[in-house]
């Protein structure tokens, strides 16, 4: 008899991973969360603590750093780099994060593994500080191969209208602060995959290893800037490197000084740069070099800023009055 089973979509098989991640899952939420895992919508109640609440939402996936994941059999982390890489950018607007709903595709649903993945999710979801209120595994015979599989996350948050973070108040001599990185994070692997092939770096289990550090999730940090001081803007330095999303959250006409001597590049960017003999200005385009994260400052709250993250952070540049970005030592 021809079955759903029969041409490749397992229904047991998503039960099953529905009750291996339910634990996980309500480790996340909280009393703000009125609907229970597994029915057709969640539903969340809004923080009553907002004179003039704004939502904010943001949607990302992990790019190709999960043929690594897959390649190297270790699934338990890459949710959390879905996270992060959600989180970080509404991190950027002053929110609060509120909750998190994930999406899996895959050829086949690998019940071990894709639990591994929710995993993640859940650990990422608990460092930004929100409820896992649902997601999807579709599996997708025909779409992907048997052993594939994408991941995409959605977040959203809340701020107060007049404390969103829109650049308003940066000025000429604001301060750059630097918030370190893990490693990589989650842009740039096809550059990377170019480089070293898939074989080389299955071998290779510290590079590996060094390759599939999941993203850092900045909640903690931001929300002790926030308590202590006014922060003027915030860039999640992503695809495109310190150039292209620092510039993105500058006011017209402004740019930014940088000297590059004051930058603490991780040691996997120089081991990139060297085996794939790629020129520093495209490494900078291209990987965050060691920085995660840039907040903009007024350069009177430098010394309290540095008092309240220690070494979490440093100082790398100003802004100045002329549009461009200029990485001195470039």
């Amino acid at each position: 008899m021809t079955s759903y089973k029969s041409a490749g979509v397992d229904k047991e098989a998503g039960y099953q991973q529905v009750q291996k991640i339910k634990p996980m899952i309500k480790k996340t939420l909280n009393k703000n969360v009125l609907s229970s895992i597994g029915g057709f919508a969640a539903l969340y109640e809004m923080p009553s603590n907002y004179k003039q609440p704004v939502l904010v939402s943001g949607t990302d996936g992990v790019g190709t750093k999960i043929l690594l994941a897959q390649a190297a059999n270790k699934y338990d982390e890459i949710g959390i780099d879905c996270v992060a890489m959600c989180v970080n950018d509404i991190l950027c607007q002053g929110a609060q994060p509120l909750f998190f709903l994930d999406y899996i595709a895959c050829g086949k649903n690998n019940v071990e593994n894709t639990s591994k993945i929710v995993k993640g999710i859940v650990k990422g979801c608990e460092q930004a500080n929100m409820a896992l209120v649902g997601g999807e595994t579709a599996e997708m015979p025909g779409l992907y191969e048997e052993n594939e599989f994408d991941l995409a996350g959605f977040a959203l948050g809340i701020v107060e209208k007049e404390a969103i973070i829109q650049s308003q108040n940066v000025s000429e001599d604001s301060i750059l602060l630097a918030l370190p990185s893990s490693g990589v994070h989650s842009n740039g692997y096809s550059l990377i995959r170019h480089i070293y092939p898939m074989d080389d770096l299955i071998k290779d289990e510290a590079l590996m290893n060094e390759l599939l550090k999941p993203t850092k999730i900045y909640y903690e940090a931001i929300n002790k800037l926030k308590n202590g001081l006014s922060i003027q803007a915030l860039a999640h330095i992503t695809g495109g490197g310190i150039y292209e999303n620092l510039a993105r959250i500058l006011p017209e006409g402004m740019g930014a000084k940088i000297d590059k001597s004051l930058i603490k590049e991780l040691d996997i960017f120089k081991r990139i740069q060297k085996d794939g003999r790629i020129g520093t200005k495209e490494m900078f385009s291209t990987f965050n070099m060691g920085i995660g994260m840039i907040v903009i400052i007024d350069k009177g709250d430098l010394d309290k800023a540095l008092s309240i993250l220690g070494n979490e952070a440093y100082c790398i540049g100003r802004v100045v009055n002329k549009e461009g970005i200029d990485i001195e030592g470039i």
